[in-house]
């Protein structure tokens, strides 16, 4: 398991993530990394998912330059 924490005070799309987390809880493939909960802690979000080895997406994405089908892939 891994635990994404949230600070929503630096949080500029707030929004957005109160959208994602129904979307997320309600939608379950052994393709996609499962969400467990959500938990308010103090000024942050902690969001516990399956824990996926090789780091977030994010990270990738800001590395390398992608074709939108190797996007689709991912």
């Amino acid at each position: 398991m891994a635990v994404e924490q949230v600070n929503l005070q630096k949080e500029p799309q707030k929004e957005l993530i109160a959208n994602e987390l129904p979307v997320a809880r309600n939608n379950k493939h052994s393709n996609i990394v499962n969400y467990l909960d959500s938990y308010l802690v103090w000024d942050k979000l902690w969001v516990p998912m399956e824990y996926m080895d090789g780091g977030p997406l994010s990270s990738v994405i800001k590395e390398i330059c992608m074709a939108e089908g190797e996007v689709a892939a991912i």
